[in-house]
């Protein structure tokens, strides 16, 4: 297992695990991000990520990338 913000473009792999409080999961949750969801890393920019999560196109910080493990 490893963060999702150590992925690179181009990388797929499935939602293993969500960290950080009840209200960050909650807010990854609403976004796509659950335990088995499938998510691809399209773009990074200065270690913030366009990922496609869920047939939806999701931008997130790297703190919020650091707390997804693929």
């Amino acid at each position: 297992m490893m963060p999702l913000a150590f992925m690179k473009p181009g990388d797929s792999a499935v939602v293993r695990r969500v960290g950080g409080s009840d209200e960050v999961k909650r807010f990854l949750a609403n976004l796509g991000f659950v335990d088995g969801s499938t998510v691809t890393v399209i773009s990074e920019i200065h270690g913030d990520l366009i990922v496609n999560v869920k047939d939806s196109r999701v931008a997130i910080n790297r703190e919020m990338a650091s707390r997804i493990m693929v």
